[in-house]
């Protein structure tokens, strides 16, 4: 989270709001091997304290600053932490019941402070202060400070400081840090930093970070980072190690800064929207899974400090860390480690993490849970929730409660909502409304809502108004924006233009554009970097990038002779497994090629079944061969019936064929129909047997 402004003066007029916190189920525990004890109810609070230490005085003037025992709603020199409610020894502010031994102890140092003991006057001033008895501390620790406890004099400083009294607390802190205390010397660097004198605050911050106080080195870093100073993660690292959670928290952010997308840049990351929903004219790679979640996954080597910092950090109950810590995991490939994580900060009330977990639910096949934790979520304001909601209301037909958690997300301000809201409305034929919906969120920076609405106005005829929208989703990094912009420019016979969107395109793994950039360098006869391309889209499953690469590399091998008689038959060179790859996805072309390969390998009842299912599909050229293999096999009234489905389609041969076993079957009148046809049809070799045929066939009839 950015803050604005000192953290401590933002925490003290109140601006966060503490989260109310649900307690889950068990179910969920043992789904994800139960959570760390002590996790169920906490909040995650800021690290920066609200108001200054409070030293437990010892025996000494020289251990005054030592660690203390008590936990209150102050913070204390030993963790730097910000829980509330503990208490050892004495009746806090929590509330917490008085041991004997403790009632025992102030009251042994009440005697010896009335005695004039100025030890036991700082101990008992320091107590009575941390229990919140403001008038019964201060003669107490004012006795001790005119005795030069320094101790005391920081203790005076927080009590004045409760009470208002800003400019006095700042003289005993100043009094007691000047005689070491590092305490005292964090609550006047604090002090100054408030009142705008950074030099003054940096000074008597790192007074106390270097004497090793926690607190202070975090509040050095924090103010060295608001000025962009190298030197902030030095400090961080150093509170870190003494167990500062924030510290830990913001130094793993600070390693790995760079790991996580602004959902608000400007277009951004597509939302989710009903499969129905998918545009026409895109892909149809909307992202599912890699941009849904509550944040970015990690980039590729993101492991190591940073994860042992975020882990350091959840471990002491800071749920966003916990957060990141589970988005690790989960990118690594532990999605239950994961979502234990997810888990113990979704409970400690991080919504994000709930969307997370929702999310790593519905991946195990659990909805009614994961849409359990995404309303959780949802309600607590995160609107990738509410368009997960609405994504799964959406798929079961529940449009009208789909329609209401993606305007709920909308109002969340997540763009994603205004995006799915038109892919629903463009699912129903609702197009003025899935138009509106498209513009709202495009005007909004969403990339590809901008892409979504050019199609639309495409398709209406409005070419002009399609393209500063295709382009600026395409600017943006819209994979489909720039292969559609690609389409649009080659429609105008700007080849040149095409290219260039369809090569940034192809860049980004867009299969069919990789195709077209192959074709292009084909017609150019860049044969080696047009295979390239051609690769990377049939391994993206193209089947006629598959056709045209075995075409490239059928090209480069010498004709095969037929198979010597005893010879085993030849192995599968790569461009017939590149065929046979595309026949299998159903490419007719391919298919009759694949076939052809096995005829001429001997493969009889290969070749039929590629030729069978490339004629059942519609080729001609599929229908004529079987024709030719049934006729070799002596089944001539098979043939005949590809044939002539064949030449109905326009195979030229095929007629010729058709009207060769008319003549034989002495049907001349059949045969010269079926000549007319061939000469018709052609090629010119074709045409030129075929009118022969039909003289001698006509010479028969007459004679």
């Amino acid at each position: 989270m950015v803050f604005m402004g000192d953290r401590a003066t933002l925490l003290e007029t109140g601006r966060f709001v503490q989260h109310r916190v649900h307690r889950p189920g068990s179910a969920m525990n043992a789904a994800f091997g139960g959570t760390a004890t002590g996790n169920d109810e906490t909040t995650d609070t800021p690290e920066t304290p609200e108001t200054p230490e409070i030293i437990k005085a010892t025996e000494t003037a020289e251990t005054a600053g030592c660690a203390a025992t008590v936990e209150s709603t102050e913070f204390t020199e030993d963790t730097g932490s910000a829980r509330t409610g503990r208490s050892v020894g004495a009746t806090g502010t929590s509330g917490s019941v008085e041991s004997p031994e403790s009632a025992e102890s102030e009251a042994r140092h009440r005697r010896a402070a009335d005695a004039g003991d100025t030890a036991s006057m700082s101990v008992l001033g320091a107590l009575l202060l941390r229990r919140g008895d403001l008038d019964a501390a201060e003669p107490y620790l004012r006795g001790a400070t005119a005795e030069g406890d320094r101790a005391a004099a920081n203790n005076l400083g927080v009590l004045l400081h409760q009470r208002g009294y800003v400019d006095d607390a700042a003289g005993w802190w100043r009094i007691a840090a000047v005689a070491g205390s590092a305490a005292a010397a964090h609550a006047l660097g604090r002090h100054y930093r408030e009142r705008g004198d950074e030099p003054g605050a940096e000074y008597w911050l790192r007074q106390s970070a270097e004497q090793g106080h926690a607190l202070g080195a975090y509040a050095l870093a924090d103010l060295l980072e608001h000025r962009s100073d190298v030197g902030a993660e030095r400090w961080l690292r150093a509170a870190a190690e003494q167990g500062h959670r924030e510290a830990a928290y913001r130094l793993a952010r600070l390693l790995d800064r760079n790991a996580a997308d602004d959902p608000h840049d400007a277009f951004g990351r597509p939302g989710l929207g009903p499969g129905a929903g998918e545009l026409p004219g895109a892909s149809g790679r909307a992202a599912r899974r890699k941009d849904d979640g509550p944040v970015a996954g990690p980039a590729t080597g993101r492991v190591g400090e940073a994860e042992q910092w975020y882990r350091q950090a959840a471990a002491r109950g800071h749920r966003r860390a916990a957060l990141h810590l589970g988005a690790i995991l989960e990118q690594r490939g532990e999605p239950k480690e994961a979502g234990r994580w997810y888990l113990i900060s979704a409970k400690a009330g991080e919504a994000r993490a709930a969307c997370a977990l929702g999310f790593l639910l519905r991946d195990a096949g659990d909805e009614e849970s994961a849409a359990v934790w995404w309303l959780r979520a949802a309600q607590d304001g995160d609107g990738n929730a509410a368009n997960a909601l609405g994504a799964l209301h959406a798929a079961r037909g529940e449009q009208q409660t789909a329609e209401r958690w993606y305007r709920a997300a909308m109002d969340a301000g997540d763009v994603n909502g205004a995006y799915n809201l038109g892919l629903l409305c463009a699912a129903q034929d609702r197009t003025p409304q899935a138009e509106q919906w498209y513009r709202r969120a495009a005007y909004a920076g969403h990339r590809e809502a901008a892409n979504a609405l050019a199609v639309l106005l495409l398709q209406a005829g409005d070419a002009t108004g399609a393209e500063p929208w295709f382009s600026k989703a395409a600017e943006a990094g819209s994979v489909d924006a720039a292969f559609n912009l690609g389409i649009l420019y080659s429609g105008r016979d700007e080849d040149r233009m095409a290219l260039v969107w369809y090569e940034r395109a192809a860049a980004a793994g867009h299969t069919e554009a990789a195709l077209q950039v192959g074709m292009a360098l084909l017609h150019h006869g860049e044969e080696q970097e047009a295979e390239r391309h051609l690769r990377c889209a049939a391994g993206g499953g193209s089947a006629e990038a598959a056709f045209r690469l075995a075409g490239v590399l059928d090209s480069r091998q010498p004709p095969p002779g037929p198979p010597a008689l005893g010879e085993p038959m030849p192995e599968k060179t790569e461009c017939e497994e590149w065929y046979e790859r595309a026949a299998e996805q159903g490419h007719r072309r391919a298919q009759v090629r694949v076939g052809m390969l096995a005829a001429a390998r001997g493969d009889v009842d290969s070749a039929a079944r590629w030729y069978r299912e490339a004629a059942e599909s519609g080729s001609r050229n599929g229908a004529f061969n079987l024709g030719l293999l049934l006729a070799r096999e002596g089944s001539e009234r098979e043939a005949a019936l590809w044939w002539s489905r064949a030449a109905n389609d326009g195979h030229g041969r095929a007629a010729l064929r058709l009207a060769l076993l008319a003549a034989r079957r002495g049907e001349l009148t059949e045969g010269q129909r079926w000549c007319a046809r061939a000469v018709q049809l052609g090629p010119a070799e074709v045409a030129e047997r075929a009118a022969r045929l039909s003289e001698a066939l006509h010479q028969e009839l007459t004679a």
